[in-house]
């Protein structure tokens, strides 16, 4: 059931955290993977990794926020694989600062990339889903990469949760308006997983105190995702759409 033979699925955010662990995965579980991001020194290192393994995948340099960049991204892909027919718009970024101290330009760019970018990649991957017949095949699949932030109350948030709020009922609106268009639409609302970015912050006292609150006291795994993606991304997700998932091991409980 979490197999994605055949398919072309295109990530973006594709660099670090979660969609540089995912590339690797959804690789192994068959997919053709076109890996979008800026830094494309780390794409290519994730590529040949995943071709060492005997996976196939591209890396794109993409910026979400920008249109022309997310067209060359789906050329591109098309031409090394054919049509995409699964995407996980995942890229997204944060702001460090409290509140009252984020600029305009700030938050602008906070917007550019995690919900302009969104918009932008789905867009385009939905056009091309519909040219490819997805409405006879009914094989396309658009996960959106949401937060827990999106639906529940987390001080120092506010800019970044609206955006994720935003994303969420963005896919369940286009989950509706293409329900006959075969393409499927879902959001995955994830708690707090260990990465690169933010590591060194739970090895701080700040970063424990927060962990202690959790529920069973602890942040998730990099693969926590892992089976809800394959899942969303594939055959098996047909009758699925519109639907959020939420995957915190109870951290907003």
């Amino acid at each position: 059931m979490t197999r994605l033979d055949g398919r072309t699925l295109l990530l973006t955010g594709a660099s670090s955290g979660i969609g540089a662990h995912f590339a690797g995965v959804a690789a192994a579980a068959g997919a053709n993977m076109v890996l979008g991001a800026r830094r494309t020194d780390r794409l290519d290192a994730i590529v040949a990794e995943i071709k060492s393994k005997g996976g196939n995948a591209i890396a794109v340099a993409m910026d979400v926020a920008d249109k022309a960049s997310t067209i060359a991204a789906y050329d591109a892909a098309e031409a090394a694989f054919g049509p995409v027919d699964s995407v996980i718009a995942n890229a997204g970024t944060s702001l460090e600062t409290p509140f009252l101290d984020h600029t305009p330009e700030e938050f602008d760019q906070l917007v550019a990339v995690n919900l302009r970018g969104v918009f932008l990649t789905v867009q385009e991957g939905a056009k091309r889903m519909m040219a490819a017949g997805s409405r006879t095949r009914e094989h396309g699949r658009i996960t959106i990469i949401s937060s827990i932030t999106a639906q529940d109350i987390y001080p120092g948030l506010a800019a970044y949760s609206a955006t994720k709020a935003a994303v969420l009922q963005m896919g369940k609106v286009l989950a509706r308006e293409w329900a006959r268009q075969g393409i499927n639409v879902n959001s995955v609302l994830p708690g707090y997983i260990v990465t690169e970015i933010n590591d060194q912050w739970f090895d701080t006292e700040g970063g424990q105190a927060q962990v202690a609150r959790f529920p069973r006291k602890r942040v998730m795994d990099i693969d926590a995702l892992d089976p809800t993606l394959l899942y969303l991304s594939g055959d098996a997700s047909k009758f699925v759409t519109g639907v959020g998932f939420t995957i915190d091991d109870g951290q907003s409980l």
